[in-house]
């Protein structure tokens, strides 16, 4: 019985004593409720008397007549009162639900009381509306049945507090008729579509940058900045990116634009700091293209340096509009060490940090290795990743703008190894070339860390296929409330064991 079936069973008991109290006895109220007594139930079965007949034929007496009335009369009273007694219940209960949410939404135990007003239209979060442990089980268990064929799955690391962890947050804008009302909106695409989803604040988005997304949404109008129109090409504001520090609190806002020109831009930019002094720099970003990405190549800094800083694992990072940097600061920190940790390193490796991004991992691991190389596409990220190594007085680490497949490539041609590769590749996985050349330069040990289980295990099956077997594997719930987790996994020679795990550092 759920609890509100249980208020209500409660509330009708209530008014059945009530009833009792007020002269009316337990036989009238039973018979009321349908609990006939044997001989009426009899009567009902055919074996009633020729007056009982008589009157069911019509020759009823105005005395019964007046009784049946009277008996109408009050179930429907009766009726009447359960039921609103009834709706008041599910208005408390109801009422108690939205309660809850507020008070309770950023239990670090369960999500069982959130009720996402997005969740149908927006689809990202495929388990907002569902208790917190239930989806780290279920998490668990797709990821052990992935990689069942080829490692045991040490377990999935949840989060203390699994809301409000996104750093990065992107909001489309638009402009939408409701009928005969026209209004500007700030939100996300609907699930497999270029419908904006209006949305005001998200469970699982930084707050500071939702609240400034829609004061940026109530400026508009005042500044005259037109929306963009997809269809039709004209208007001018077409996204807004925020991204936050989750340890400094710095706070970056880029405002993806059509044109490079922002009308009364310095009014703009001191109104919007008025609101929230809390930003530390503002960037114009030119998208003139039509094109689903978000950001356009050319950027303008508006107010401050240009980028944020953080600090992950002890290390200070530079963090521009382009560059990769995890989404989730506080089990990225985890994850890492984790790296760090399956690494095993002596302080004599030669380390290749392989799609390194801003050099988060490769930094990480730099004190306890003798060289690290790291090796990415993304330019902006390596201009980052040099300053961070720089900032933090990293001297045995070099990086370099390319693709990593190529670039190992390269290496093994030239007959180059490496003791430990790290590879962090994108959702859609590694590639043969890239797993091939790394092979080719035979590290000891190859920690792989990715977005999509799926992915990964069609590599474990290539990499084992190739001699090497993976010995260890841990899940990160990095994107809770979503299908999506993070897992690493170490991967050692055919044959070599875990060699050093009793030396480890």
């Amino acid at each position: 019985m759920s609890d509100r079936e249980f208020d209500i069973k409660k509330a009708y008991e209530k008014w059945l004593r009530e009833e009792q109290k007020s002269g009316r006895g337990k036989k009238n109220i039973q018979e009321e409720n349908g609990t006939r007594s044997k001989k009426n139930i009899r009567e009902e079965n055919g074996s009633r008397g020729k007056k009982n007949v008589r009157e069911e034929n019509g020759s009823r007496g105005k005395k019964n007549i007046r009784e049946e009335k009277d008996a109408e009369k009050n179930r429907s009273v009766r009726e009447e009162t359960i039921g609103s007694e009834r709706k008041r219940i599910g208005e408390e209960q109801d009422g108690m639900y939205r309660k809850s949410f507020r008070e309770k939404k950023s239990d670090a135990v369960s999500g069982k009381d959130i009720v996402c007003p997005y969740a149908k239209r927006c689809g990202g979060c495929s388990y907002i509306n569902r208790d917190y442990k239930w989806s780290l089980g279920y998490k668990e268990m797709k990821i052990r049945k992935l990689l069942k064929p080829y490692v045991e799955l040490s377990g999935i690391v949840g989060m203390e507090d699994p809301f409000h962890y996104r750093n990065k947050v992107h909001a489309v804008f638009a402009h939408v008729r409701d009928g005969h009302r026209e209004r500007n909106v700030a939100g996300i695409y609907e699930q497999g579509t270029h419908k904006v989803v209006p949305v005001e604040k998200c469970m699982i988005e930084n707050e500071k940058a939702d609240a400034i997304i829609q004061d940026i949404l109530k400026m508009l109008s005042g500044f005259k900045i037109k929306v963009y129109d997809e269809d039709t090409g004209y208007g001018l504001l077409r996204h807004v990116l925020v991204r936050t520090a989750h340890v400094t609190g710095q706070i970056m806002v880029v405002l993806v634009l059509s044109s490079p020109i922002l009308p009364g831009k310095n009014n703009f930019v001191k109104a919007l700091r008025e609101k929230h002094p809390e930003i530390t720099t503002i960037l114009l970003n030119v998208n003139d293209e039509q094109t689903s990405m978000v950001l356009g190549e050319r950027e303008i800094v508006l107010y401050g340096k240009g980028y944020i800083e953080d600090v992950l694992c002890g290390h200070t990072f530079r963090i521009s509009a382009k560059s990769f940097y995890q989404v989730n600061s506080v089990q990225t920190e985890k994850l890492y060490r984790k790296a760090v940790e399956y690494a095993n390193l002596t302080g004599h490796e030669r380390v290749i940090d392989a799609y390194c991004g801003i050099g988060t991992i490769g930094i990480t691991a730099a004190a306890k290795a003798k060289e690290v190389i790291g090796v990415e596409l993304n330019g902006d990220a390596v201009r980052d990743a040099v300053r961070n190594a720089r900032e933090n007085k990293i001297k045995n680490i070099s990086f370099y703008t390319n693709d990593a497949g190529d670039f190992l490539a390269g290496m093994a041609q030239n007959g180059e190894k490496a003791e430990v590769v790290f590879m962090d590749p994108p959702r859609s996985g590694s590639t043969e070339k890239f797993m091939s050349a790394a092979v080719s330069m035979s590290p000891g040990r190859i920690i792989y860390i990715s977005c999509e289980p799926e992915t990964l295990a069609r590599d474990l099956h290539w990499l084992q296929s190739h001699g090497y077997k993976a010995r260890e594997a841990a899940a990160y719930d990095m994107f809770p409330f979503t299908e999506n987790a993070e897992v690493i996994v170490l991967l050692s020679k055919t044959g070599s064991g875990r060699a050093k795990k009793l030396t480890r550092a």
